[in-house]
């Protein structure tokens, strides 16, 4: 009799893997069609057609999008545009300039320009609206420039 709850036991020991596996691979593969399902509704999301009216379906999103009016930007002062990475000033009048929005000191997207510096609210950076150049640490690197085009009242990302 011995012999029969040692079989039981192993019969029931190897009845299990098989049912771990399965479930292993079950969960694996519905993990892979969640992927595979979320990545064609992004790829569907971006071949909708443009909608002139709002300046396409990647309007913002990249070169050649236009950010802003040049009205929008103060002189001395200027405006961050958070979704592009961007921040675009004008530290003269007519003059218009762009650089990256994320802080050289730590990664943090500055949050503030006024009265000629662009701030970063993590350790208080300050970088001119001239040029990008520190004013403040603790950052020691000036913040990357980005192109920009001003053409009739519209500022594009180059």
């Amino acid at each position: 009799m011995t012999s029969g709850p040692l079989q039981t036991t192993s019969a029931s020991s190897a009845s299990s893997e098989p049912s771990r596996r399965t479930v292993v691979a079950a969960v694996g593969a519905v993990g892979i069609a969640a992927a595979l399902t979320a990545c064609g509704s992004e790829n569907d999301s971006s071949s909708t057609s443009p909608n002139p009216a709002d300046g396409g379906a990647d309007a913002g999103a990249g070169a050649g999008s236009v950010l802003a009016k040049t009205s929008d930007i103060p002189e001395g002062g200027g405006k961050i545009f958070k979704d592009q990475g961007v921040v675009v000033t004008q530290p003269s009048a007519g003059t218009f300039k762009a650089f990256s929005s994320t802080c050289t000191h730590q990664g943090c997207a500055v949050t503030g320009v006024a009265d000629g510096v662009i701030t970063c609210p993590c350790h208080q950076s300050a970088f001119s609206v001239t040029d990008g150049s520190v004013r403040k640490g603790p950052a020691t690197k000036p913040l990357p420039e980005k192109q920009v085009t001003v053409s009739g009242d519209s500022i594009k990302l180059a």
